[in-house]
């Protein structure tokens, strides 16, 4: 199996240029490839994938349909033990994000973090940017992290034992229960907590408090799939008390959004030629839960 991409859906035509700021703004950041593909009913669809300090993302646009929150958000650790400037560069890339963007919390000391700040991007992109002090098992410098809110708020801890439930090689790593009551937020729901599925960390958090969005389609995750035994798995342990959708994506019981992916689709919009494309993407559009053998034999004509 492959980690868990995070896969965004930008506003018409920013995927490529979205995809490019981010490249510049840390270093291990790159990308990697650009295609375009029909639209049912007309139109063109950009898909990217590019990778920001050694996580993998996918990144989509086409048209106007999706708002990106802050529901789905990504930690940027800065790790003091690995990087003896990382004071000056949490700042430094802070700067970049800032122009054009929404800061949700202000790049400040807090009792967490002697340096922390959450902000979104002009893409709408949510960052939290954290000067951390590891112990124990080293974290990637690049963690997504589930904002548990509205109606699935005090969830978080309930959803992680699913997910590890799920992946064969889940596993949790820190939890910070809540010692008590704090205003909306009550005692033992989760303030963080960080796990470990499909070679990919992750972290979740609760908050009652009334912000107003919710998960999601427009940050969605990721499964790249080899076989159809996996993505027949995959699909129904995810979906369960969920709901199913097209073309690979499916929304949790916690109403997160995953997509169940054939490694056939990337082949083919990475390598593949435009006659290729056209021919995988114009199957694809057509199935619900993914089927490998049809994307194949549209691959190979």
């Amino acid at each position: 199996m492959f980690p868990i991409k995070p896969h965004i859906w930008f506003d018409q035509d920013k995927a490529k240029e979205a995809a490019e700021f981010y490249a510049s703004v840390m270093p291990d950041s790159a990308l990697n490839y650009v295609n375009h593909f029909a639209m049912p009913g007309g139109g063109e669809c950009e898909t990217v994938e590019f990778t920001v300090a050694g996580q993998p993302f996918l990144g989509i646009s086409s048209g106007h349909w999706l708002k990106i929150n802050p529901a789905i958000s990504f930690m940027i650790n800065f790790d003091p033990s690995r990087d003896p400037d990382a004071s000056k560069h949490i700042d430094k890339v802070w700067n970049m994000l800032l122009p054009g963007g929404e800061v949700m919390m202000p790049l400040d000391r807090y009792p967490f973090s002697e340096r922390y700040g959450w902000i979104s991007d002009k893409y709408g992109v949510s960052w939290q940017l954290i000067l951390t002090n590891p112990t124990g098992e080293e974290r990637p410098v690049i963690v997504p992290s589930l904002l548990y809110t509205g109606d699935v708020a005090g969830k978080a801890n309930d959803a992680i034992d699913f997910y590890c439930s799920v992946f064969k090689d889940g596993k949790r790593g820190t939890t910070a229960p809540r010692p008590e009551d704090m205003g909306p937020d009550k005692a033992g729901t989760l303030m963080f907590a960080d796990f470990y599925v499909n070679h990919t960390w992750l972290a979740a958090m609760d908050s009652a408090h009334p912000h107003g969005f919710a998960f999601n389609d427009a940050v969605s995750l990721l499964i790249a799939c080899e076989t159809q035994e996996e993505i027949d798995y995959y699909w129904s342990a995810l979906s369960a008390d969920g709901e199913s959708g097209q073309c690979g994506w499916l929304k949790d019981k916690y109403g997160v959004s995953w997509q169940v992916a054939s490694t056939v689709m990337f082949e083919a919009l990475k390598n593949g030629s435009p006659e290729q494309v056209a021919r995988v993407t114009q199957t694809f559009m057509t199935m619900k839960k993914v089927d490998v053998a049809a994307l194949q034999q549209a691959y190979n004509g």
